[in-house]
């Protein structure tokens, strides 16, 4: 089943998510595909649950868009470990359509998550993928990308995006 992306503005994009703790459920087995599915129809290489509506600690990613099936990543309960380097790149967002923006980030993450499983697992990924990590990572939190541009852009995309609001543009 293919998601709708909640789009900016909604406050389940602005929560802290719940841990995920159903592991091994056909629940959080259907939910994961689902995720996939609606990540690849919105044309994305990563999702959180929030963008969906959904306030969990849950994130998918495949930086191929569905190329290679062997590259599918599930975050569960997911935190950053380490971070080297510095990378600056245009980053958008399914829950921003349209929008996008340079943001500066680390350029290599080793992150520590959960599996589909609960299995835990320690992984590193370098430029394009250490930045999924961090954007979703960030999704969990609460957090856009547009936090880490200036205050100046920030406010530019919000007042576009009540302008849009307003002419019943952006739902």
């Amino acid at each position: 089943m293919v998601y709708p992306i909640v789009k900016y503005g909604q406050p389940v994009l602005e929560q802290n998510g719940a841990d995920v703790d159903n592991f091994g459920s056909d629940e959080l087995n259907k939910l994961i595909e689902d995720m996939f599915e609606s990540m690849y129809a919105a044309k994305g290489v990563g999702l959180a649950a929030p963008q969906i509506g959904i306030s969990k600690r849950l994130a998918v990613i495949d930086v191929t868009s569905g190329e290679d099936p062997a590259q599918k990543i599930v975050l569960a309960n997911p935190v950053v470990v380490k971070v080297e380097g510095s990378q600056r790149s245009e980053e958008g967002c399914l829950s921003l359509p349209t929008f996008r923006e340079l943001v500066t980030r680390p350029r290599v993450v080793t992150i520590k998550a959960q599996d589909a499983t609960g299995a835990t697992f320690e992984m590193t990924g370098e430029d394009l993928l250490a930045r999924a990590f961090l954007h979703e990572i960030d999704h969990l939190h609460g957090k856009l990308y547009i936090s880490h541009v200036s205050p100046l852009k920030r406010d530019l995309i919000r007042r576009k995006v009540r302008k849009l609001q307003k002419a019943g543009e952006w739902e």
